[in-house]
């Protein structure tokens, strides 16, 4: 079946492209014709105008829709996914704050199960933690956290392929080899929730470590000690010119002053802006999940105020706020959203742009930046 897409603004690699169209063949897209004449055949799709865009590649989220990733079975993983998909994310890798092995295991069962059904928007599990450093903590859940053992995870990794990103503070014992290990199976280093300074940040990123995982949260930026002055996490990330950084883009996290400052020193190729949503993310229950977490000034906390616990963002929200807010082009918006987090995932291949034979994964944004229509893998998802 073909659907072509006219009447739009496209967002190509090259540049936006105006009086051109769209053409889907089933799940792919056939073609990014710089011509709007209709094909014979094809249903018609008329954009009004607005943005058509790749689809949003979520690699941080924990939930929503009022359930977590943490709870392991299928029904929850189903509504964290189409609540997302509503909002633009047409890509997700699962997040797990950290867990228990049975937890873990629990839902790497629930990933294959998801990723080996035809077309699925779930491409891997991310497991965020549970390997910190206890002074970092915020939101996880503190009687999980211990050091890297590869007692855990060399086991873990030889029985399923379906983790594709794991986080770890790169100043505890074990884990250099950690890096090195999970790298060596083909599955993404971050350092997160983390007071690691410059010499133990250059020690990881030789050691594998190429992210920052929710970049200036949970890392301590300059600081001193005594009469003397040291650099943060932040600053180290900073002077490794090819470490990539994600951020939380719902402005609250992260002000869009220092969102600005990320895209200025990193650039938009080395940035990915994600939601790092919680179950209460799109839900009408408050406190959906975890009853730790309060919601309050548009954002997760924790009860007693001590740090912020996740966000009830969605991709559409993150768009619309780091371009109105953080004053970054809509085109480079975009690219953080999709071409990036293609790119660090290894799955730029068939994901990130709209380009002949990469997979179908379409948003459509107005003029205002608010998410008018979704389309994944060819799949109507959100009518415009």
């Amino acid at each position: 079946m073909l659907t072509q897409i006219i009447n739009g603004i496209i967002h190509t690699p090259s540049g936006w492209l105006t009086d051109g169209s769209v053409i889907i063949s089933d799940n792919k897209i056939l073609e990014v014709s710089n011509c709007d004449r209709s094909v014979v055949g094809a249903q018609i799709i008329d954009a009004q105008g607005m943005y058509i865009t790749p689809g949003a590649i979520e690699t941080h989220c924990h939930g929503g829709g009022g359930s977590d990733f943490m709870e392991g079975s299928e029904e929850a993983f189903r509504k964290v996914v189409d609540t997302h998909m509503q909002h633009g994310t047409t890509s997700i890798y699962p997040t797990l704050s950290s867990s228990s092995m049975p937890m873990i295991r629990a839902a790497v069962a629930t990933t294959e199960k998801l990723m080996a059904e035809k077309n699925s928007p779930v491409l891997g599990l991310h497991l965020e933690g549970h390997y910190f450093n206890m002074k970092m903590v915020g939101g996880q859940i503190p009687e999980y956290i211990k050091n890297p053992d590869p007692n855990e995870y060399i086991p873990l990794l030889n029985e399923t392929g379906c983790i594709k990103r794991w986080d770890a503070a790169p100043e505890l014992p074990g884990a250099t080899a950690f890096g090195r290990y999970i790298t060596g199976k083909g599955v993404l280093a971050s350092i997160g929730h983390t007071a690691a300074e410059y010499h133990e940040v250059l020690d990881a990123y030789e050691a594998g470590f190429s992210h920052a995982t929710h970049f200036y949260n949970a890392m301590p930026g300059f600081h001193r000690k005594n009469e003397h002055k040291y650099e943060g996490t932040v600053e180290s990330v900073y002077l490794i010119d090819d470490m990539d950084v994600e951020v939380i883009g719902d402005g609250i996290h992260v002000p869009a002053t220092i969102i600005k400052l990320i895209y200025k020193i990193k650039g938009v190729e080395r940035t990915a802006l994600i939601t790092d949503a919680l179950a209460c993310a799109a839900s009408d229950s408050p406190a959906a999940f975890d009853p730790r977490v309060i919601i309050e000034d548009g954002v997760c906390k924790l009860v007693d105020r001590s740090a912020l616990a996740g966000s009830i963002a969605t991709m559409d929200r993150v768009i619309k706020t780091v371009t109105t807010q953080a004053l970054i082009p809509l085109f480079d918006v975009i690219r953080m959203v999709s071409e990036t987090p293609a790119r660090m995932m290894g799955i730029r291949d068939r994901k990130g742009s709209l380009q002949k034979g990469k997979d179908a994964d379409i948003l459509f944004i107005d003029k205002n930046y608010d998410l008018r229509g979704v389309i994944a893998m060819g799949k109507i998802i959100k009518s415009i």
